[in-house]
């Protein structure tokens, strides 16, 4: 399933992802970034994953369509690698809460708390 619209809001880092069955799944950029597709976050097998961490105040400065499957989003942490296509952006709106509770556990294990938005990091 192509998206309808894809709608970034660099204010509120969130990108709005507007679906053909009427689904609108608003994505934050910090969400969007620790779940990239890259080898570089994904991993090259399973247990390979690298956890993303102090990507609070991450941003999308551009989305680069690939083909008529896919989207590159390049994040001014200068991450610009791995092919979100509609597939898999989907499943994060659509599990989205699933995932960031995953991410958050991850995160506790490792040590780290979270900053508030717009702290200083």
């Amino acid at each position: 399933m192509t998206p309808t619209n894809l709608t970034l809001n660099q204010k509120s880092r969130e990108l709005v992802i507007e679906w053909p069955d009427g689904e609108t799944h608003t994505l934050s950029c910090e969400y969007l970034r620790v779940y990239s597709p890259s080898a570089e976050v994904r991993g090259h097998g399973p247990g390979q994953e690298k956890l993303q961490i102090g990507k609070e105040n991450v941003n999308i400065t551009a989305i680069e369509p690939v083909g008529y499957y896919a989207v590159k989003l390049v994040f001014d942490d200068n991450h610009d690698s791995g092919l979100y296509d509609w597939k898999l952006l989907y499943d994060l709106g659509k599990h989205q809460q699933q995932h960031w509770d995953d991410y958050l556990t991850r995160l506790a294990a490792h040590g780290y708390q979270r900053k508030a938005p717009g702290q200083i990091i």
